[in-house]
């Protein structure tokens, strides 16, 4: 994933922590949209694994719940 990428989904956690999704939605959708095959695929990856970044969360991972 490019630096770029991964710095634009920080960020767009960190938003969504603040409860302005808007904003983050705004910076993160064109970054995903554009993604080609191999970034989508790194990004959903990157999503999936970083759940808490965007919940704000420390508890139990989403993966581990029955």
């Amino acid at each position: 994933m490019r630096p770029s990428t991964l710095r634009v989904l920080n960020r767009a956690a960190e938003l969504t922590r603040q409860n302005r999704l808007t904003e983050a939605m705004l910076i993160a959708e064109p970054v995903i949209l554009t993604a080609d095959e191999y970034e989508g695929d790194e990004i959903r990856r990157w999503l999936l694994d970083h759940v808490t970044d965007f919940t704000g969360e420390n508890g139990e991972s989403w993966k581990d719940l029955p």
